[in-house]
C-alpha cells in the first residue's frame, strides 16, 4: 500500500487518502462525485497535482445521483436538482485553466418527502428514480410529484409507508433492470423485521428474484459482462449469477457498504461508519467490525485487493452515493447562489446569430 496523506490544516470535514488515489484519478482521467446526506455535501474528489482534493457543494440531504459528462441530478430531500455542465463558465473560474468543466444549476423537480434513493437515465434520457417512500420506481414529469412506473409485486398499494425498502437501481443496455430492496414486506416498515438477512435482488422485467437472503443490499450494477451488488449489511462487495443467484464474495471491507462505480479494473465503494441504533443493529458487520470506517475505497474487480483509500474523520459520517465522472478531471459545481450564474447564460444554436461576436463563448 502506498503511504498515507492527511489534509494539511484542521477541518470538520477532514480527511486522509493514499497517494495511490489522485494518482489513480490522473491516470484514468476521471474525477469521482460522492453524496453525504448525514453531513449535507456532495464532495467531488479530485486529483490536484498529486494531492487529493475534497471539493464539497451544499445539498440538503443529497442521496442519489445520476451522471454523465454533460449534465448531473442530484436527488435531495424533497427535490430532484438537475445541472448541466456549460464549459466555457470554466474560463471565468479560479485559477485560471484548471478546471475542464462547469455544472451549473438548470431545473429544479419538487417531490417532496419521497425518501429519494438511487437513480439513472435510460437511454432515452428519461431520469428513473427510486421512490423508497412509496416502494416503487418512478419518472419526473412537471405536473406531478412522481409517476410510479414500477413496483415489486409483492408490494400490494401506493402508500408512503416504505414497505420493502426498495434502495437500488441497475441499468442494462440503458434500461433499468435490477433493484434490491431490503425486504419483501407489505406492510409499514416491514422490511426492518428481518433486515439482516430478508435482503433481495430482483430482476424487474420479469418480476422474477435473482437471490433472496441478502444481507442489507445496495447498488446493484451490471459492469464487465457481470452483476455486482453491495452487501451492505457485511461490509461486502459481490458478484451474483443471474441465473443461478449464487452470490460470491469479492471483498468484505471495513464499513457499511453502499455506493458504487466503476472505471477500467476498479471498483470506487462508498464506506459509511453505521450509527449505533435500532436500524442498524444486529447487522453482520457491527458485531464483526469494531472500528467502522467512512469514505471510498477502491478495489480491485480481480483480485479483490484494495489499491487505495479515501478516509473521513470526523464530520462525514455516512456516504450515500458514489458516481464516477468519466473524462472530466477537475469539475466545479456551482451551487445556486453562486455569482457566476448570475451571468451565465445559454441560447439556443440559432439565437447565436443574433448575440455580438464579442459576446459569445464556445
Amino acid at each position: 500500500m502506498t503511504e498515507t496523506r492527511s489534509e494539511p490544516k484542521p477541518s470538520p470535514f477532514r480527511s486522509d487518502y493514499t497517494t495511490s488515489f489522485p494518482k489513480l484519478l490522473n491516470e484514468l482521467g476521471i474525477s469521482v462525485l460522492v453524496t453525504t446526506y448525514q453531513a449535507g455535501q456532495m464532495i467531488v474528489l479530485r486529483d490536484d497535482g498529486g494531492r487529493l482534493n475534497t471539493h464539497f457543494v451544499r445539498f440538503r440531504k443529497p442521496m442519489g445521483m445520476a451522471v454523465s459528462p454533460a449534465r448531473i441530478a442530484v436527488g435531495t430531500a424533497r427535490e430532484v436538482h438537475d445541472y448541466f455542465n456549460m464549459p466555457a463558465v470554466t474560463g471565468k473560474l479560479e485559477p485560471e485553466g484548471k478546471h475542464d468543466a462547469c455544472f451549473l444549476p438548470r431545473n429544479v423537480h419538487v417531490t417532496g418527502d419521497i425518501d429519494i434513493h438511487e437513480m439513472a437515465w435510460d437511454k432515452g434520457g428519461e431520469l428513473w428514480c427510486v421512490n423508497t417512500r412509496f416502494s416503487c420506481l418512478c419518472n419526473l414529469e412537471i405536473v406531478n410529484s412522481f409517476v410510479p412506473r414500477w413496483r415489486p409485486p409483492f408490494v400490494t398499494a401506493l402508500a408512503a409507508e416504505d414497505r420493502c425498502h426498495l434502495n437500488g437501481l441497475g441499468m442494462v443496455d440503458g434500461e433499468p433492470r435490477f433493484v434490491t430492496a431490503l425486504g419483501e414486506s407489505d406492510t409499514k416498515q416491514g422490511w426492518r423485521e428481518n433486515k439482516a438477512t430478508g435482503g433481495v435482488l430482483m430482476d424487474l422485467t420479469t418480476n422474477r428474484f435473482v437471490c433472496r437472503g441478502l444481507s442489507m443490499p445496495h447498488s446493484p450494477r451490471w459492469y464487465a459482462g457481470k452483476l455486482w451488488v453491495l452487501e451492505s449489511g457485511k461490509g461486502g462487495i459481490a458478484t451474483v449469477d443471474p441465473a443461478s443467484g449464487e452470490v460470491t464474495t469479492l471483498a468484505e471491507l471495513p464499513g457499511f457498504t453502499r455506493g458504487l462505480g466503476f472505471c477500467g479494473p476498479l471498483a470506487f465503494v462508498g464506506l459509511s461508519q453505521v450509527r449505533e441504533t435500532a436500524m442498524f443493529s444486529g447487522i453482520p458487520i457491527v458485531d464483526r467490525q469494531e472500528e467502522r470506517i467512512s469514505g471510498v475505497w477502491v478495489v480491485h474487480i480481480e483480485s479483490g485487493n484494495t489499491v487505495a483509500f479515501l478516509r473521513f474523520k470526523e464530520a462525514v459520517q455516512e456516504i450515500f452515493a458514489v458516481q464516477v465522472l468519466p473524462n472530466i478531471r477537475f469539475p466545479e459545481i456551482l451551487e445556486p447562489g453562486h455569482e457566476l450564474i448570475a451571468s451565465s447564460y445559454t441560447v439556443p444554436d440559432e439565437a447565436l446569430k443574433d448575440v455580438p461576436k464579442p459576446m459569445r463563448s464556445h
